[in-house]
């Protein structure tokens, strides 16, 4: 597996996020989908929720992790710019 830069690890975060909905991701669930340890995981989501593009919430008792719109139009434009970059040669 080729190495991850922290914008890569975000968006994976991100993406494994969107997979749950509106019931929203569990630490564990993000752990084993983005293959992040607790501690690294954990700094990933407070920066993303310092930056607004993920809420965390509790759902049934459970801390659970949910994309804001801000989340989802990052995604969005974030896939945009990894299609251009591949469209001249580049790798992320």
């Amino acid at each position: 597996m080729p190495y991850r830069n922290s914008l890569q690890i975000m968006t994976d975060v991100l993406s494994h996020t969107s997979e749950y909905g509106r019931n929203g991701a569990n630490k564990s669930n993000l752990m084993q989908k983005a293959n992040l340890s607790h501690s690294r995981l954990k700094g990933f989501l407070e920066n993303l929720i310092g930056s607004g593009l993920i809420n965390s919430i509790i759902y049934e008792n459970h801390q659970t992790y949910v994309l804001t719109p801000k989340g989802i139009n990052f995604l969005h434009e974030y896939q945009k710019f990894v299609e251009l970059s591949g469209a001249f040669g580049l790798e992320l």
